[in-house]
C-alpha cells in the first residue's frame, strides 16, 4: 500500500510556483494577484481561506481578501464581484462557497469573469474543459489529476468509479480521467445517491474516486485487492474526547480499505493540501494569460 501524499507534493507545486515567482520579482515583473471574497463567519470557509491567503505570502504571491457581512445582499456581492472583474491588477480570484442562504450562488458565479475564474465554476470554463481546450479546471479535481500524474499510477484502460456527481468534484473528475493524456483514458462511470447496487460498481473498478461526503461510507467488503482509492470526503465528526471537540474523516474507512489499497490517499493530508496548491496554480496561469494578452 502506497500513500498518495497531497501535503507533500502540495508543498512541492508551491516550491515549483515560489521559484517562478521569484524570477518574476528579478525581471520587476509584476507577480500574481489573488483575491477571495468571504460573506459571513463559516468556520470552515475561514479557515480554508486563511490557508489560502498563507500560502499567497508564502509563494510570493500578492492577495486581498475581502470578507463581507453574513446580511450582505445580493446585489452588493454582485457589485463587488464586478469591481474584482474590472480591477486589471487581480489576476484571479474566488468567491467563497457556501454562501448565505439568501443569495443566489448561481447567479453570483455567473457574473465572474471567466478569465479570472481560479475555482473554474464558471460554465464558459466548464464547457472549455469538456470539450478538452485550455480552461481553469476546478482546483480539487485538478489537484487529483496532479497527484495520480507525479506518482505515475497506471490508469490508462483502467475502469474508474466516481461516487458523486457535483459540478465541483465528480462530474468533471469523470470527465478529466475519461480524456486522453497521462493519468486519464480511463473507462469511467459516475455513480450517486441514487445508484442502485452501487458496490457492484465500486467492487469491479481499478480506481474508485469518492466525493459523496459520507464518513467511512466506502469499506473494504466494497473493494478488490490492489485498487487505487482517492478519498475527496471532509467530514467533521463530533468526538468529545478529541481536544477540538470533533475529529476528521473522508469517505472512506482507512484502516479496513488501506489493508486492499495499492494507493489511497489519506484524510486529512491527501486531497486537501492539493485543492489550495492548484488554486494558486490556476492564478499563476491567469497571470500568465493576462501578460500574453497585453
Amino acid at each position: 500500500m502506497n500513500i498518495l501524499d497531497g501535503k507533500k507534493v502540495s508543498n512541492d507545486i508551491k516550491d515549483e510556483i515560489a521559484v517562478q515567482v521569484s524570477k518574476m520579482k528579478e525581471r520587476g515583473e509584476k507577480v500574481p494577484h489573488l483575491a477571495a471574497v468571504l460573506v459571513g463567519n463559516d468556520g470552515a470557509s475561514l479557515t480554508y481561506v486563511g490557508s489560502k491567503v498563507r500560502s499567497c505570502k508564502k509563494i510570493g504571491f500578492e492577495s486581498t481578501l475581502i470578507h463581507l457581512p453574513e446580511e450582505t445582499t445580493e446585489e452588493e456581492l454582485l457589485a463587488q464581484v464586478v469591481s474584482l472583474n474590472m480591477n486589471s491588477d487581480i489576476d484571479g480570484y474566488i468567491v467563497q462557497l457556501p454562501l448565505p442562504k439568501h443569495i443566489d450562488e448561481q447567479k453570483v458565479l455567473m457574473a465572474v469573469d471567466p478569465d479570472k475564474d481560479v475555482d473554474g465554476f464558471h460554465p464558459t470554463n466548464f464547457g472549455k474543459m469538456a470539450l478538452d481546450m485550455d480552461s481553469f479546471i476546478p482546483a480539487t479535481p485538478f489537484g487529483i489529476m496532479e497527484l495520480l500524474r507525479r506518482y505515475n499510477v497506471d490508469t490508462e484502460g483502467k475502469h474508474t468509479v466516481v461516487i458523486g456527481r457535483s459540478h465541483i468534484v465528480g462530474r468533471p473528475i469523470s470527465i478529466l480521467m475519461s480524456q486522453k493524456g497521462k493519468a486519464a483514458n480511463s473507462t469511467v462511470t459516475l455513480t450517486h445517491s441514487r445508484t442502485k447496487d452501487l458496490t457492484t460498481f465500486t467492487k469491479d473498478a481499478d480506481i474508485v474516486v469518492s466525493a459523496l461526503g459520507v464518513p467511512d461510507f466506502l469499506k473494504a467488503n466494497m473493494v478488490k485487492e490492489g485498487v487505487v482509492i482517492i478519498d475527496v470526503g471532509i467530514t467533521r465528526v463530533a468526538d468529545e474526547t478529541k481536544a477540538k471537540g470533533y475529529y476528521i474523516t473522508g469517505d472512506v474507512d482507512f484502516d479496513e480499505v488501506s489493508q486492499k489499497a495499492s494507493y489511497i490517499t489519506p484524510v486529512p493530508g491527501g486531497v486537501g493540501p492539493m485543492t489550495i496548491a492548484m488554486l494558486l496554480k490556476n492564478t499563476l496561469i491567469a497571470r500568465e494569460r493576462h501578460r500574453a494578452g497585453n
